[in-house]
């Protein structure tokens, strides 16, 4: 992998090619919107809109007397769902490029409030459900999707055999807890219950991405782009193209006698009220 350059999101490029929505997202989006309530003349907060997938189809689909504010500090992507909320011709979006956390939401002004795969990415997630509860009206929606514990659990397993067999057992923790970031169906309905919405439902789905082997995974552009980093510097840093080079040929090595290389992505939505 070292023949290959990381990605970077902060340029104005990364947000124009990848503004064709990586089938990574699509499920969990497609989960929210067969949950969320769709209706004429309300007002919507998408949290961490992203190149604007999900405030699009809101806008869309809620109709020209529904307003859907779009939120992100990602300033490129910001700027390139504003051109096609132009271009669509959508006078019922605003884009706000701000974090949620500075955001200014009129209190008890939203019906309805969505993030897809937002959560985990949030500086403070907490803080976060917490403005977004202050700006809700009683009986607002609040729909979460996201990835859980348990999400790639084969890649993870593979990664984990890899440390052990080349000494390295001291980055376990440092797995562990890169795996534990993603929270559990229960800490994440807690931290949503916390900050005063009452959770009411938890929709679950499944999908596999399917590879032909180690190396293919590792260079598809989401890898490279939303995990490659992270699964390096849970590596030793002495030792960190070691342990890259192991990784793939056991993965290799497993995609050669199963066939293929797959890899499990559990999805969750959460679907709470503001009572």
């Amino acid at each position: 992998m070292s023949d290959l350059s990381p990605f970077d999101p902060t340029t104005a490029d990364f947000a124009t090619w990848f503004d064709e929505l990586p089938l990574w997202s699509a499920p969990f989006a497609t989960l929210l919107l067969d949950h969320a309530p769709i209706r004429a003349g309300i007002t919507v907060l998408d949290v961490g809109a992203g190149t604007g997938f999900l405030t699009i189809e809101l806008a869309e689909r809620c109709g020209p007397t529904s307003t859907i504010i779009a939120v992100d500090p990602w300033q490129h992507a910001m700027s390139r769902l504003r051109q096609k909320v132009d271009r669509l011709e959508l006078g019922n979006v605003v884009c706000v490029e701000q974090d949620i956390l500075t955001a200014r939401l009129e209190a008890e002004s939203l019906d309805l409030i969505v993030s897809n795969l937002g959560l985990n990415n949030f500086a403070g997630p907490q803080a976060a459900l917490e403005v977004c509860y202050r700006a809700a009206r009683s009986g607002a929606d609040l729909l979460i999707a996201t990835n859980v514990q348990g999400h790639m659990a084969e890649f993870y397993e593979i990664y984990r055999d890899t440390l052990i067999d080349l000494g390295h057992r001291s980055s376990l923790q440092t797995l562990d807890e890169h795996i534990r970031h993603r929270g559990t169906q229960e800490s994440v309905s807690a931290r949503i219950q916390s900050s005063g919405f009452a959770v009411k439902e938890v929709s679950t789905s499944t999908f596999t991405m399917r590879f032909a082997d180690g190396s293919s995974m590792l260079r598809h552009h989401l890898i490279r782009a939303g995990f490659y980093p992270d699964w390096k510097a849970i590596a030793p840093v002495d030792h960190v193209d070691e342990v890259m080079r192991a990784l793939e040929a056991n993965l290799n090595e497993t995609a050669a006698k199963n066939g293929s290389l797959p890899l499990t992505i559990p999805v969750k939505c959460l679907h709470a009220v503001k009572e």
